[in-house]
Parts: C-alpha cells; structure tokens; sequence
C-alpha cells in the first residue's frame, strides 16, 4: 500500500494543503501578501460567489429527477425480454460520452433559433419557444436537462445490476402469494436495493455540487450575465483568468467543505449498511 499512499500524498493531500495556504494570502503568485481570513469574509459578501453557490444548490434538485427516472427505467426493464440488453446499452451511451462534445451538441439545440426552437416553431408550438440558453430565467433549468440526461443512463445501469441480484426465489414467492407487478416493485424490489438507491443519492449530489464545470463552461461561460456561473466556474475565473490565487483557494476550501459533507454522509450510510449485513 506505500506506494499508493504516497501518490495520495502527493496527488491530494500536498495540494490541499497549499490550497488552504493560498487561501491565507491575497494577491497573484510571487507577489502575496497574508491577510488571514479575510478572503472567507469576502466570499460570502461577494454577490457573484453567492449566485454561484446558490446554483449549484439549485442543480441539485436534478438528484431527485435522476433517480427517480432511472429506477423507475430499471424497474420496467428488470423483465426478460427480447433486446433488453440493447436497451440498457443504449440509455448508458450519454454517459460515456465526452462532456465538451455533449456541451457542443446542446449549445446548438438549445440557442435561441436553435434545433430546438426550430423543432417547436414546425410543430405550432410557438409559445414553447425560448432562448433556453440565454435567458437567465431558463438557463439553469436547460444545464440542469442536460445534466439529468447524461446521469440517466449511469442510473439505469446502476439500478438494474442492483435488481439482478435480488434473488429470483423472493419475487416468485410473492407471485405465488398473489402479488403483481407494482405490488412486487413496490414492496419486494425497491426495499431489496434502498442502499443502492441511498448510494446513488449521494453520488449524484456529489457530482452536482462539485463536477459541473464542463457543462457550464462549454454551453454558457457563466453567462448571460453570471446567471449560469458556479463555484468551479467562480474558481477558474478568479484562479486563472483574473490571477485572484487567494479568492481562488478560499472558494475551493468552501467547495471541499461542502462536498466533504456530502463523503461523510455517504461514509456513515455505507458503515450502516455494513453492519446490518453483520
């Protein structure tokens, strides 16, 4: 394990480390001057820092949606049919597809006049019609649509697995007993996978909240405005395009914080479930 340990060292905990120092000091490399925590303080008096957080509390609302459409795909295909394999293939495609490709694609579906628009305008549904990416009343929704298809498939896939290991004897039992198909779904499948459904939850919080940067970047840079802006995006702005190093590293320390919320939660769900196994 020493060597692994040490390329952890190396990897996150050394540049955890100097983050946090950074996050101590104001001004660009080479040229910083120490001002203790007064970048925390101006964080959070930032308006753009707090829009930023605000959405990516906003995107996790996509969790839920995710979830649910994803079990309730499984579900259906947790059935022995011709092409089921086809089919759970298919739905797991956007997810490994690369991000900037994706972003691409939907930036010219969803521009004002875009596919999208011209789709609605052919089937005289005009009053659909919206700059769904430049509008800030709509972008967030659009990045959040973008991010509930590309999870879609990994939850399909996540969930099936989780269903073909339920033991068969336990669904015949219950057919026996005079249960159908939603009674069957409802009380023996569901409950069977909880902990998957509880690890997948988290997981995606966990994305939401702190891997959005490609989305954002590729399909809006932030904008219009700063309406679409993130912590990450908050992070590669100042960090990199205005030279900010210590704003830069206070606002990823906050985003570690949050998300190391999140690692703890799943942390404690996964020692639960170990020892209810035992």
């Amino acid at each position: 394990m020493g060597p692994a340990l040490v390329a952890l060292g190396v990897v996150f905990v050394y540049s955890f480390v100097e983050v946090a120092h950074y996050s101590l000091y104001a001004g660009s490399i080479g040229q910083l001057t120490y001002v203790g925590f007064s970048n925390y303080r101006e964080l959070f008096i930032d308006p753009q820092f707090v829009h930023a957080m605000f959405n990516n509390f906003r995107l996790l609302f996509t969790v839920p949606i995710v979830t649910i459409l994803s079990l309730a795909l499984a579900l259906v295909i947790n059935t022995t049919f011709r092409g089921v394999r086809a089919y759970r293939a298919i739905v797991f495609v956007p997810y490994i597809l690369p991000a900037t490709a994706m972003g691409l694609s939907f930036s010219y579906i969803l521009q004002g006049n875009g596919i999208l628009d011209g789709l609605l305008k052919n089937l005289h549904l005009s009053f659909l019609i919206h700059d769904w990416l430049g509008s800030p009343s709509w972008v967030m929704f659009s990045i959040g649509s973008v991010i509930v298809w590309q999870q879609f498939g990994f939850g399909v896939v996540v969930f099936s697995a989780a269903l073909l290991a339920v033991p068969g004897e336990t669904i015949e039992a219950a057919r026996i007993d005079g249960a159908n198909w939603w009674v069957v779904q409802r009380k023996i499948l569901i409950p069977q996978i909880h902990r998957i459904i509880e690890f997948f939850v988290i997981l995606q919080a966990i994305i939401v909240l702190s891997s959005v940067f490609t989305y954002i970047y590729v399909l809006t840079g932030g904008g219009p405005g700063y309406s679409s802006g993130v912590m990450e995006f908050f992070i590669y702005q100042n960090g990199f395009e205005n030279g900010s190093i210590g704003i830069a590293s206070a606002a990823a320390v906050v985003l570690l914080a949050l998300a190391s919320v999140l690692i703890a939660i799943y942390l404690w769900v996964r020692t639960r479930a170990a020892k209810e196994v035992n």
